[in-house]
């Protein structure tokens, strides 16, 4: 829909009159020099608007090269009572926030009728992902569609690690091979310079924001280059801001993320329990039988419908937590692998294929974005060395957090502007966090380490299990996120939610 309006994420040269502010030393002064986008919004089907936004691919030369970001509106439902306008970052980095806008705006525990009524809500594609200047590292899309359906999975034994680390150097020379000068310039402090210009570009004096996992980052770094200009931030499934960008260890490790999968799978395994027969894993102690299961999947595949999985697929299944509506379909799965596991013996068969993945961008997109932010280890022996202790430390999920990040141990482009700090100047309003109670992605002990962070904020706990209130359902947490949005005012001391349901109700 927009390469019909200005075309999808071309340069293009511009020299219009800069925007002008007072200086401030708590300003981005780069943003400020750069020219207001102008969005000729255009209908683009089922009440939303799309438009393209310019914007300079180096702020240090902002009159030189310029990107288009895709930018889509869902208009306040009550214009009459209007506050004006929610931009939304639903995280990743890489997946479109056109497309998640597009497909989750009417989701009532996310944006309530009420929230909708009195907010624009609008999202984009963040530079280097989609439409907007997309990263791309592979020369059609054929070829990436085969390069990263072959390429292998977290190795879950040290023999499999040297190929591993063969294929994350090879994947982040073909990014520097292909994608061009986005590479250097995809940075999280430039996609909040971006944000400041989509800001001005809507008429917004100050900024109301959601942020979800990621987007907690982009929210963080906007308030601390601009934090005069925050209206209102609310954060979902936050990370710990400082630790996302550096740290001796692996970026996942670092962030607790194999701790917050263990944690989340025993929440799961919990509430399977409870629930019963409304669980299919429910029957008998489903933590000796996840533990059948896996040590089983260590010796050989189980076969499932005639498919054969195998140990890393199981975990890598058993880890997958972030969506609360698909646990009745994983504890079915594991039921299928503990009555295969248990009933046959075993049999060697060769390891399945990895599934394909959708021919979209997000991967390079993921991988440019957090490996200009991000410090991590460049010796693989430290990841090697590091995987071996979380395997002993956290059976199952260990691994899965070490090497999450390694192409950017190899990768062959950094941006100057990436944002170190500080995380804690004064916002002109405080900022709330929501995050569940077991959140596979962002743990608690994350959210309470960013909120530290930063000069005024509060975090909410959602009693549930999954990867932000996005996914866990709580009007309760969809009440104080709205109230807040209205107000700028957070709730008070010792505020929490419940969930609306069990997983398997």
């Amino acid at each position: 829909m927009f390469a019909v309006l200005l075309g999808v994420g071309a340069l293009v040269i511009g020299s219009p009159a800069p925007a002008t502010a007072a200086p401030d030393p708590h300003l981005d002064q780069l943003a400020d020099a750069a020219d207001t986008p102008a969005l000729s919004w255009a209908d683009c089907s089922e009440g939303f608007s799309c438009a393209m936004a310019r914007v300079p691919l180096d702020y240090h030369h902002p009159r030189d090269a310029q990107i288009d970001l895709a930018v889509i509106k869902l208009p306040a439902t009550d214009p009459d009572r209007r506050i004006g306008t929610l931009f939304v970052n639903f995280g990743g980095p890489g997946p479109s926030g056109v497309d998640r806008l597009r497909e989750r705006a009417q989701w009532p525990w996310l944006f309530s009728a009420e929230l909708r009524a009195r907010f624009d809500l609008v999202s984009w594609d963040p530079r280097s992902v989609a439409r907007s200047a997309p990263t791309s590292c592979f020369s059609s899309p054929e070829e990436q569609s085969e390069y990263l359906a072959s390429f292998p999975g977290i190795p879950t034994d040290p023999r499999d690690e040297p190929e591993f680390f063969a294929r994350s150097a090879d994947i982040a020379a073909r990014c520097g091979e292909h994608a061009g000068p986005i590479l250097n310039h995809a940075s999280t402090a430039n996609t909040a310079r971006d944000l400041d210009l989509l800001r001005r570009a809507v008429g917004d004096d100050a900024l109301t924001y959601h942020g979800i996992s990621y987007g907690t980052q982009l929210g963080a770094i906007y308030a601390n280059m601009f934090p005069g200009r925050v209206r209102a931030m609310a954060f979902d499934g936050s990370l710990d801001f400082a630790g996302n960008v550096s740290g001796d260890l692996p970026l996942d490790t670092r962030q607790g993320v194999a701790d917050a999968m263990a944690e989340t799978f025993e929440a799961f395994l919990r509430d399977c329990a409870a629930a019963g027969p409304r669980c299919a894993f429910g029957e008998g102690d489903p933590k000796l039988k996840w533990i059948a299961v896996a040590e089983r999947a260590r010796i050989a595949p189980i076969v499932v419908d005639g498919e054969p999985l195998t140990y890393q697929q199981i975990v890598t299944a058993a880890g997958s937590l972030a969506r609360p509506e698909f646990y009745p379909d994983l504890a079915a799965l594991l039921q299928k692998l503990f009555n295969a596991a248990t009933a046959l013996p075993p049999a060697l068969v060769p390891d399945a294929d990895f599934p394909e993945e959708p021919v979209d961008n997000r991967v390079e997109a993921f991988y440019s974005i957090q490996c200009a932010d991000s410090a991590v280890p460049t010796d693989p022996a430290v990841y090697s060395r590091v995987a071996a202790i979380e395997d002993v430390r956290v059976p199952w999920f260990g691994r899965t957090a070490v090497f999450n990040a390694t192409p950017c141990a190899f990768w062959p482009a950094s941006d100057a502007d990436r944002y170190t700090g500080p995380w804690n100047r004064p916002t002109a309003a405080p900022i709330l966090v929501l995050n569940s109670r077991f959140d596979p992605a962002t743990p608690l002990h994350g959210a309470y380490a960013g909120a530290a962070q930063l000069a005024d904020a509060r975090v909410v706990v959602v009693e549930g299990a999954g990867h932000s209130t996005m996914y866990v359902a709580s009007t309760c947490a969809e009440r104080v996120k709205r109230d807040y949005l209205f107000t700028g005012e957070l709730p008070p001391e010792g505020t929490g939610c419940d969930i609306d349901r069990s997983p398997f109700d």
